[in-house]
C-alpha cells in the first residue's frame, strides 16, 4: 500500500477496496457517488469519502452492541456477499431484507454500488445505516476471506448439482453469495462453494429478481438457524 499523500484542498479522500491494492486516491467532489476505476489496479470504486466509511464502521459496531440490555439487531451468523449487482435499487432492497432477517453483515464485491447513494437509500429506507457492510474486490476474494474465518460457503445459483433451497442443509457460521442479475455467479465461486442451492421456479421464468431471491434465501437461512438453535426465534424486534 502506498503511503498517503497530503490532501489538496477540497479533494475527497477515497481508498480502493481491493485488499491487494488499498491505494488512497484524491478525487474531485464532483465525482461523489459515481464509479471510478482505480488507477493502480483497475478495481471499480464507488466514490465515497474515506472519512464517511471509517466513521460508519465505528457507528455500526456500536449499533451491534446492547442497548438497555437487549441486542439492537437479532443477528444470525450469516454474511451475504453481493457480487456485481448492477441496480442500486436492488442493492438497497437487499439491505432492507438483510436488516429484517438479521443478516450479520453484507460484503459488497466487484462493481456493486456502495452507500451513500440516493438510489440505495430509496429502497433501503435507512437499512444501509443499520446493517454493517464492507467491501471486497470480488466474490472469489471474499469467499477466501470468509472461509478462513471458518464459514460454510453457500452459492445461490441454479446449476446441475444445486439443491432446492428448502432441502438445503445449512451449517453455521455461513456466507451466502449472490451474483449479477444477468450473469449470475462465476465458475471460481461455484467451485469454491460448499453448497449450491436454488429457488424452485414454477412458471415460465427461470429466476427471480436478485433482491427478491435474497429475501427468500435470507429467511430460509433464518428458519434453519432458529431450527438448530443458532439464534433465538424470539428476537428483539417486534413482529408486524
Amino acid at each position: 500500500m502506498k503511503e498517503p499523500t497530503p490532501n489538496p484542498e477540497g479533494m475527497v479522500r477515497v481508498r480502493c477496496p481491493n485488499p491487494a491494492c488499498g491505494a488512497e486516491l484524491r478525487l474531485s467532489p464532483e465525482r461523489l457517488g459515481k464509479n471510478e476505476p482505480c488507477p493502480e489496479c483497475g478495481q471499480v470504486i464507488t466514490v465515497v469519502p474515506l472519512a464517511f466509511r471509517e466513521g460508519k464502521v465505528a457507528e455500526l459496531a456500536a449499533a451491534e452492541r446492547s442497548r438497555n440490555g437487549s441486542p439492537v439487531r437479532g443477528t444470525m451468523p450469516v454474511v451475504a456477499i453481493l457480487e456485481n449487482i448492477r441496480s442500486l435499487w436492488n442493492v438497497g432492497s437487499i439491505f432492507r431484507s438483510a436488516d429484517a432477517a438479521g443478516i450479520e453483515r453484507l460484503l459488497l464485491a466487484g462493481f456493486t454500488g456502495r452507500p451513500p447513494r440516493a438510489e440505495i437509500s430509496k429502497t433501503a429506507l435507512g437499512a444501509e445505516d443499520s446493517v454493517p457492510w464492507g467491501e471486497a474486490a470480488s466474490a472469489a476474494e471474499a469467499v477466501k476471506r470468509l472461509r478462513a474465518e471458518g464459514r460454510f460457503i453457500i452459492a445461490l445459483e441454479r446449476a446441475p448439482t444445486s439443491v432446492p433451497i428448502d432441502d438445503a442443509e445449512f451449517r453455521f457460521p455461513a456466507a451466502l453469495v449472490l451474483g449479477n442479475e444477468v450473469a449470475g455467479l462465476g465458475p471460481e465461486v461455484m467451485a469454491a462453494s460448499d453448497l449450491v442451492c436454488h429457488i424452485p421456479m414454477h412458471g415460465v421464468k427461470e429466476s427471480l429478481n436478485v433482491a427478491v431471491a435474497a429475501g427468500v434465501a435470507f429467511y430460509a437461512m433464518r428458519r434453519a438457524a432458529e431450527g438448530v438453535g443458532v439464534v433465538d426465534a424470539a428476537g428483539p424486534a417486534e413482529e408486524v
